[in-house]
């Protein structure tokens, strides 16, 4: 293990985020919040301080990682980052917990909207703070940092593999730390215009804007009001919100792509057209039967909550317009099913994403050919090429694991003794970065009913989905910790 390089990492990602809290420091200042302001002021000198001093001591060290320090590296520094972050939670007199802090931090930087503690009380600043942990979760802390890695002489391709969320990593460049910085310039554009079009609508101030936007952006689904998005009444924050959740959960690669002109990459992307296909389908069922099943006034009404809330859940943002709780059974079983796709690779979303759905599908349709023709050797395609064997595989165990993650977690929550469709769904939110749930849970990602170590368990958990799976749990093998690995 090269121990040294990984501290320094470790130290890189505490100092971003320690400056990452001035500007909610800042907010305390300017809406006269003392307690904030005092835990703000105090959690940013520590973090910063703490990451300062480990950067300064450690000297420089050219460093190739292996795939062993990479998941390390990975794992720690978002265990790290949350542990920093929930000091201003619960330095203040937000809540006394600090498993409740620590939940609302590692919420933040998984982009999982959901609270600990309940709706409605948390002050402005910790609200921006929670937005900013939303904003550089969203990407990827370590997409950022790996754009300076090679200042520090580290290569960074073993740590964007271990983190990055998709099946295969793609470069769009030849350095992987210029791909990096390719994606981060993306993702501030794409803040910026929503922010500008948010703070457009009379019914949004530019504090709400600014919320909303680093709130969908990363597809966290943080909203600054009690009542969700329904709080505004807008058609037009509804559609913006949407459009760019939707933008957040395309493959930023396809971006690229786009800004050279090589629209036949886009065009043809299987990926992106399995998402928008399921999107179309799964607004026009759920529209459907909200109209027919439901008590929806109008089929306008249920068109415009079916496409909002759709939206919401493919995308893994999280968001309510509506209380879906009380949608017909048909709805809430898309709306559940769409938890488990998620969106793209190389996205901001969560879940197991639709590119590993598609070869899924390809990978049965396979089975019953070859059932018919056992002794034909048939591969799997995506866009007229093979899909490496390795590939297929990987995607395979990915989703194995994924469900049987899934069932384990339904297995340990049931331990809290809710109602059936609590325990399921929390389970399923939580390991898609969704955030939203059915039963007690209801629209707004409450789950302050389940206890501390159940609390901890679940904050494991929206780790152990943002960072798809294997960059956690490969750590509890016998193997990983095994000598020359």
């Amino acid at each position: 293990m090269n121990y040294q390089a990984i501290v320094k990492i470790l130290g890189v990602i505490t100092l971003i985020v320690g400056i990452s809290m001035l500007p909610a420091l800042f907010c305390a200042h300017i809406y006269k919040e003392p307690s904030s302001f005092k835990a703000l002021l105090i959690s940013s000198a520590v973090t910063i301080a703490a990451g300062g001093l480990t950067v300064l001591l450690i000297r420089p060290v050219k460093a190739k990682f292996r795939a062993r320090e990479g998941y390390l590296v990975v794992a720690l520094c978002w265990i790290i980052a949350s542990l920093f972050g929930t000091l201003p939670y619960y330095l203040s007199d937000y809540t006394n917990s600090f498993i409740d802090g620590f939940f609302e931090s590692t919420a933040g930087f998984t982009t999982t909207g959901c609270t600990s503690i309940g709706a409605g009380i948390m002050p402005n600043s910790l609200l921006m703070w929670k937005a900013i942990s939303h904003w550089l979760g969203g990407m990827g802390i370590l997409v950022f940092v790996i754009s300076i890695l090679p200042t520090l002489g580290i290569n960074g391709q073993m740590i964007a593999r271990a983190e990055a969320p998709g099946p295969v990593l793609e470069k769009m460049a030849v350095r992987m730390s210029d791909s990096a910085k390719i994606l981060y310039l993306m993702y501030f554009s794409f803040t910026v215009i929503e922010f500008v079009m948010l703070a457009l609508s009379p019914s949004m101030s530019p504090f709400d804007a600014l919320i909303n936007t680093m709130g969908s952006i990363s597809t966290g689904g943080l909203v600054a009001h009690p009542n969700g998005i329904a709080y505004y009444n807008s058609v037009y924050v509804e559609i913006v919100i949407s459009v760019f959740t939707i933008l957040a959960s395309v493959n930023f690669v396809l971006y690229h792509y786009a800004i050279k002109r090589q629209w036949k990459y886009v065009l043809k992307d299987i990926e992106l057209r399995a998402f928008l296909r399921i999107l179309i389908g799964a607004v026009l069922l759920c529209t459907l039967g909200l109209y027919f099943l439901g008590n929806a006034p109008s089929f306008g009404k249920a068109l415009r909550d079916s496409f909002f809330q759709v939206i919401s859940v493919a995308t893994t943002s999280g968001y309510s317009s509506a209380d879906y709780t009380l949608w017909p059974v048909l709805c809430q079983m898309i709306l559940f099913t769409l938890m488990f796709i998620g969106g793209c690779a190389a996205s901001t979303c969560g879940s197991i994403k639709v590119i590993r759905i598609v070869v899924l599908l390809k990978l049965i349709g396979r089975g019953f050919y070859k059932r018919i023709h056992p002794r034909s050797v048939v591969a799997v395609k995506l866009r007229g090429k093979a899909v490496p064997a390795p590939v297929v595989s990987a995607i395979t165990v990915f989703i194995l694991m994924y469900m049987g993650l899934f069932l384990f977690s339904c297995l340990i929550l049931s331990l809290q003794n809710l109602d059936l469709e609590t325990t399921i769904t929390t389970s399923a939110a939580m390991l898609s970065n969704t955030g939203m749930a059915f039963g007690q849970v209801g629209a707004l990602g409450n789950y302050s009913m389940f206890g501390g170590g159940l609390k901890l368990y679940l904050s494991l958990l929206m780790i152990v989905g943002r960072l798809e799976l294997f960059t956690i749990v490969i750590l509890f093998t016998r193997n990983f910790w095994g000598r020359d690995r």
